[in-house]
């Protein structure tokens, strides 16, 4: 690739590596730091169900030795590296013995996808507002309703999604209530089911996009700011060209550029509100299978989950690192 060198591409590799191994690291620690572990949490959920559960504890040091929870910590920790790189993750303690791969694989799927659709409306909504902001010949009511529509950004997806789920799924009763799809409904290619997927996700998407695109927004209006006084911001002007082909040539296309690399960065904290609006809406993703995880004290499964987040956002910020020339040709990664 023009513009970047192999030494530049190696470096970016190497911190791309160091970053996934202590964050994967972190992930092991802090599960294990929380009082108890899974198999005895798994025999008190099996004892308040049945009031008594003959020979427990032959069973917890059984079910322990199982699954290597007796083991030295460097063991686990080895044995817990081997796995990410593999991406053999073993059995859900929680679920036994279902493995945590295909638990993943069945609410992976769901969640890029709102995932995807939410980024991408945040990021051309909130940068197009911006814009706007900024731009000189915005009809003033625009200007006004703006910053209005931004006081959503200081409410927290959680709350977001609770007024959203009470005003439109059980006030106005337009869209469902929870799931991701019709109760009943066959996964199956059919336009009912695909318009049920729809239905399900507005809110959960409505959810993230209210309270995240005002810091796109503010954002590209600071930028625009910024580059309002360019050398070719004035030619553009001299030039005789209109006010809208500045706008979107010449403003929007070198204030967005800082925009694109905060867009990867931005994929870890979309994905940390996600989870708790896939829990309120009860969404087959992602934040679903960790959240219940998490409750269940599932190693395996958080370790998991948490690894495949962690893994997605650095590569997302890896690869843009390296097309970052192609999206600006003035930028160069060769030595001179």
């Amino acid at each position: 690739m023009r513009n970047i060198t192999l030494r530049y591409v190696l470096r970016r590799f190497g911190i791309f590596v160091l970053t996934v191994w202590i964050a994967a690291t972190i992930i092991f620690i802090i599960p294990r730091l929380a009082p108890g572990d899974p198999i005895t949490a798994m025999v008190a959920r099996l004892s308040a169900q049945a009031g008594y559960v003959e020979g427990a504890d032959q069973m917890i040091a059984a079910w322990r030795e199982r699954f290597g929870l007796d083991d030295p910590l460097l063991v686990q920790y080895v044995r817990y590296l081997q796995s990410l790189v593999t991406f053999d993750f073993g059995y859900s303690l929680a679920s036994f013995p279902t493995p945590v791969s295909s638990m993943i694989r069945r609410a992976l799927p769901w969640t890029i996808g709102l995932l995807t659709i939410t980024l991408a409306i945040t990021f051309v909504i909130g940068n197009l507002l911006g814009a706007l902001l900024a731009w000189r010949s915005t009809p003033w009511l625009v200007k006004v309703l703006i910053p209005v529509s931004m006081m959503f950004t200081s409410i927290p997806p959680l709350l977001a999604s609770i007024l959203l789920l009470y005003l439109f799924a059980i006030v106005l009763d337009w869209l469902p209530l929870q799931g991701s799809y019709g109760r009943g409904m066959q996964p199956e290619l059919t336009w009912e089911f695909v318009q049920s997927i729809a239905l399900h996700s507005i809110l959960p998407a409505l959810s993230i996009v209210l309270v995240t695109f005002g810091y796109w927004a503010l954002g590209m209006r600071g930028m625009m700011v910024t580059i309002e006084g360019e050398d070719y911001m004035t030619l553009a002007r001299a030039k005789g060209l209109t006010s809208r082909h500045v706008l979107y040539r010449y403003s929007m296309r070198n204030a967005i550029l800082p925009q694109v690399t905060a867009l990867a960065l931005s994929v870890g904290t979309i994905v940390g509100g996600l989870i708790l609006v896939e829990v309120v809406f009860q969404y087959r993703g992602m934040g679903t299978l960790i959240f219940t995880a998490i409750r269940n004290q599932d190693y395996s499964t958080i370790q998991a989950t948490s690894y495949m987040v962690i893994l997605t956002t650095a590569m997302a910020v890896l690869i843009l690192d390296l097309i970052y020339p192609l999206i600006d040709p003035r930028i160069s990664y060769e030595r001179k």
